[in-house]
């Protein structure tokens, strides 16, 4: 694929999800979130392969209602639906960065690409919730590599090496997550003691104030910048 072609495909979704808002009624209610490490998943003795229509759960885990089947994708991680993050860019005279719905949005963009349409999934491991560990694609299209490419999500350890060259274009390019701040994935589901969808973005704020990692450059570059004055 070209880069015109890569940038025209960013901008139609970048449209899309505003069209395609995440609601809390699309949120299963009584699923557990795991830390999807991939050292902790136990493999399957023979591959499973799962089709059919499926809804979004979050902005990497699908839902196949006739199959009753959790799938997650394989490889990659999102910002949960109730955690939040922050654009480093300055907005006003506010000392608190404007916040960022990145779970909503991570949603938003995997319900905009499946859509109504027939998804597969090759399973070949379980998470440590019982969920199931698959690459799932529709029309052809791998929906984890979307996800990565307008960068609503990242790699996780041993991530096939095409994930991890959309990832660092994605990164390069400051598409989703990666134009904000936002804690790793795996210590805010350690730390957040709210996660419900009533979560206020300053209990986030708070959380990357004592962060231990984050993995998105940005803000760095914002705490690098002189101090703002008036003309």
């Amino acid at each position: 694929m070209t880069s015109a072609a890569v940038k025209s495909t960013v901008a139609a979704l970048l449209l899309a999800a505003q069209a395609y808002p995440a609601h809390a009624a699309d949120l299963l209610r009584d699923q557990r979130r795991s830390s999807v490490e991939a050292n902790s998943v136990p493999e399957l003795s023979e591959a499973i392969r799962i089709d059919g229509r499926t809804s979004v759960i979050d902005g990497r885990t699908l839902w196949f209602p006739m199959s009753r089947h959790k799938v997650r994708l394989a490889s990659i991680d999102s910002c949960e639906l109730p955690q939040w993050a922050y654009d480093p860019r300055r907005h006003g005279e506010s000392a608190i960065p404007k916040p960022v719905p990145c779970g909503p949005l991570a949603k938003a963009w995997l319900k905009r690409t499946v859509g109504n349409a027939q998804v597969t999934c090759s399973v070949l491991a379980k998470d440590v919730d019982g969920a199931l560990l698959g690459r799932c694609t529709m029309r052809g299209r791998d929906l984890a590599l979307e996800m990565l490419r307008v960068g609503w999500a990242r790699t996780i350890a041993r991530a096939p090496a095409e994930y991890d060259a959309w990832q660092n274009y994605a990164m390069s390019a400051r598409h989703g997550m990666w134009a904000t701040y936002v804690l790793d994935m795996p210590e805010w589901r350690a730390k957040a003691v709210d996660r419900t969808l009533s979560r206020r973005p300053i209990a986030d704020f708070n959380l990357l104030a004592e962060r231990e990692s984050e993995i998105s450059p940005p803000f760095e570059d914002a705490r690098r910048r002189p101090k703002r004055t008036d003309r």
